[in-house]
């Protein structure tokens, strides 16, 4: 069972691979014609590429590509009624003869509307249908028998992918277009919270001056309950930080350090967030530094701080 299995992931790899050297201009005239469409991205395909299908136009509606699937079976009973002027047909058919696609295709033709053909056969009625085609065809199934569609089925899921991603780029989508489309669950939250959403405000942010003593401090840090405390100077410009990690250190130095300023043993050149930031930033930021709390100023030019972040704030919200 385990040669069997690594087997079939050897054959469907090398399927996958062996699209690379056929990502040409092809390639990109589909994606052309797909970022020019002024309707929708109708994908249509049949059984085992029907649902391969669905999730491809789920994939691009979820990243700004207005996509839907048209079931060709359904289609020839009169859901070829969802076909509008302006939209682009991509026709998803391994063997590029399935009869249900082929008996759609006059429609598409007689409408004017553009087809990529995504195929295994480049000779086959599809392919000669279409005004683009992305060749999918595999050297060989992963399925022993030759008869499952396995390798071809990888190989197509993976070029929906490649097209997906590419029309994601050109279009410059970003994380807060994504968020959009994804309003629901852990993955809402991550994408839609914003630090400005969790932060600590007004007085609830740990603040001492320079000049105070480590052990007056200490109060500051202990009724914020944030195990940290900024320091700021005569114009609330923030110039320096200290955590209860800092104060373990001082400690070790001798009991004396309760007794010096602040300023004397705090960290300088903190690291800070914007209040503008999705919260999924923040939560990087601080696994990248393995830190726990970030400052929140408004610009990237101010100095004066609106607010703190705490992991714990992330964890509550789900973020994480």
């Amino acid at each position: 069972m385990i040669d069997t299995a690594k087997h079939v992931l050897k054959i469907e790899a090398e399927a996958v691979l062996a699209l690379h050297d056929r990502i040409d201009e092809r390639f990109v005239v589909a994606v052309e014609m797909m970022l020019a469409c002024k309707g929708r991205v109708v994908i249509t395909g049949m059984g085992k590429s029907g649902l391969i299908c669905q999730k491809v136009a789920a994939t691009m509606a979820s990243t700004g590509t207005p996509a839907l699937f048209l079931h060709p079976a359904e289609g020839i009973h009169g859901d070829l009624g969802m076909l509008m002027r302006g939209d682009v047909v991509m026709a998803v058919s391994n063997s590029g003869e399935t009869e249900e696609i082929t008996r759609i295709l006059p429609v598409i033709k007689r409408m004017g509307l553009p087809l990529i053909a995504m195929t295994g056969k480049p000779n086959s009625t599809l392919a000669r249908a279409g005004d683009v085609l992305l060749d999918i065809s595999v050297k060989e199934e992963a399925c022993p028998l030759g008869l499952a569609p396995t390798a071809s089925t990888t190989a197509t899921v993976a070029m929906g992918d490649a097209l997906a991603v590419a029309l994601l780029v050109r279009r410059g989508f970003k994380e807060e277009d994504f968020a959009l489309f994804h309003p629901g669950g852990a993955l809402g939250k991550r994408l839609l919270l914003r630090v400005e959403d969790l932060m600590h405000a007004g007085e609830a942010i740990p603040l001492v001056r320079p000049e105070v003593p480590l052990k007056e401090a200490l109060f500051e840090i202990t009724s914020k309950k944030l195990g940290i405390t900024g320091v700021a100077d005569e114009q609330g410009e923030l110039v320096g930080v200290f955590t209860d990690g800092d104060l373990r250190r001082s400690i070790e130095n001798g009991l004396d350090a309760l007794n010096r300023p602040i300023c004397d043993l705090m960290a300088v050149n903190p690291k800070r967030i914007l209040r503008s930031n999705l919260a999924a930033k923040a939560m990087q930021k601080m696994e990248q530094y393995s830190i726990t709390s970030l400052f929140v100023f408004e610009s990237d030019e101010s100095r004066v701080p609106v607010g703190i972040l705490h992991l714990h704030d992330l964890l509550k919200a789900g973020v994480v």
